[in-house]
């Protein structure tokens, strides 16, 4: 399909969107584990104040699901690279307001509220930010390698998991004792602006999706795509959002909850867990492409449940790894988990949802898909995951029956889904489009 842009122009402009996107997600996590429930809620019990911490975690979760139906609307009647530019500055300009707050001790209840009211904006944003950062990637790029392009936006998920948890590690290792905890912790926020003027600068460089552009050219562009959407295609709605919560919600509990259980109950340092991390999150930014390329051979929906059941499966195994406390086998439970399982399912992802809807309804179908899915998985495993583990004594028992319960249902939902080839319909009618990926 001829454009105006190159498409590894396009995907590195969708990848960074993403890495801003769970640069803040990812630090705001790590940070409610380490600091949050000090700074901003602080309780007596500390597993009270990291209850409270993720709470405010699952509020941006929350906005996202209308921010994906708000700019899921404007990306289907407007264009996608608009939203994109807009979606970039509330998630970027909120990261960085959040180093500036305040602690409790200094403005009282003012603080944790401006963090709920900075979550609610960012959560607008993200919601809209995924569906066009995949769309742009996957109406650029060739029918038969979908599933690798959109896998390499993906990358931006380990890259901005990987990018805090390396700062958070390395302030944590060469500050004084308590700095981190007192100071260190804002800059890690602050310093997100550089992403953000890189990403805005490549984003005002690259063309409207040319998918779009021809759907507007015939002017087809629809007057209220959720109307279409939940009128044509809400069973294929229902079932990726459950599908898409054991993605969101394993990939969580291995790197926020695992945080937790093993500073808070296990009581060991920081370091070495949030090492295995950043280890697996590396790992996770080479498997991604890999399983992308095998969901172009093999198909997306395989790729995307035989990643469902491997998670199902390693629930058990992960927390016998953690809970030893040794470098090497944490960082192998976390390899297994993220680069391997979470790896598997979002490699196959983005292809196999955004071909479920046409082109007309294509940004308001994903970002429903996305967000809500997100949020019942994403959003709440840390809050669930932090209760289950206290009402387990701080054993993970209950935690892991939780894991597997989603993975399982996750699988089922996906097996229900197409095989996330693209077909006739979900290009809106373009001939070249019964092209198979598989």
């Amino acid at each position: 399909m001829q454009s105006g842009t190159p498409v590894k122009r396009v995907v590195w402009a969708s990848a960074l969107g993403t890495t801003v996107e769970y640069y803040d997600f990812t630090l705001y996590a790590t940070t409610a584990a380490l600091v949050f429930n000090k700074v901003f809620f602080p309780a007596e019990i500390p597993l009270v104040g990291t209850l409270a911490a993720f709470a405010t975690f699952f509020v941006g979760y929350l906005a996202r699901p209308l921010g994906g139906l708000i700019f899921g609307h404007f990306g289907d009647r407007l264009g996608r690279k608009n939203i994109l530019i807009t979606t970039m500055l509330m998630m970027g300009t909120g990261t960085f307001a959040i180093g500036l707050i305040p602690s409790y001790e200094s403005i009282g209840i003012a603080a944790p509220l401006l963090l709920v009211l900075i979550r609610l904006i960012q959560g607008l944003g993200m919601g809209g930010e995924y569906g066009g950062g995949v769309l742009m990637a996957l109406e650029y790029s060739p029918k038969r390698r979908q599933g690798f392009f959109t896998s390499l936006v993906h990358i931006g998920t380990p890259a901005g998991v990987l990018l805090p948890v390396a700062l958070v590690t390395a302030l944590d290792a060469f500050l004084p004792a308590g700095a981190y905890e007192s100071w260190a912790w804002r800059l890690p926020f602050l310093a997100s602006i550089a992403l953000v003027a890189v990403g805005f600068y490549i984003r005002l460089r690259i063309s409207e999706s040319p998918e779009f552009v021809k759907m507007r050219a015939e002017r087809e562009v629809r007057k209220l795509p959720v109307k279409e959407l939940f009128a044509d295609y809400t069973g294929k709605v229902l079932l990726s959002i459950v599908a898409k919560v054991a993605e969101s919600g394993l990939f969580n509990v291995y790197y926020v909850v695992a945080i937790a259980y093993v500073t808070t109950e296990l009581g060991l340092p920081r370091g070495p867990v949030l090492m295995a991390v950043l280890i697996a999150c590396l790992a996770e930014c080479l498997t991604l492409p890999l399983f992308g390329a095998l969901s172009d051979r093999i198909g997306r929906r395989k790729v995307y449940v035989g990643g469902a059941v491997f998670q199902l499966l390693l629930a058990v195994p992960f927390f016998l790894l953690v809970q030893t406390g040794s470098l090497p086998l944490m960082t192998l439970a976390m390899v297994l988990g993220l680069a391997v399982g979470h790896g598997s399912m979002y490699g196959a992802q983005a292809a196999l949802f955004a071909n479920l809807y046409p082109v007309q309804v294509r940004y308001t179908g994903l970002s429903v898909t996305q967000q809500v899915g997100a949020t019942l998985g994403g959003g709440l495993a840390p809050l669930a995951g932090t209760a289950l583990l206290a009402a387990g004594g701080g054993h993970w028992t209950w935690l892991v029956v939780y894991m597997i319960a989603i993975a399982a249902l996750s699988s089922l939902a996906a097996s229900r889904l197409g095989s996330g080839e693209l077909n006739h319909e979900a290009l809106g009618g373009v001939p070249a489009a019964k092209e198979a990926i598989q």
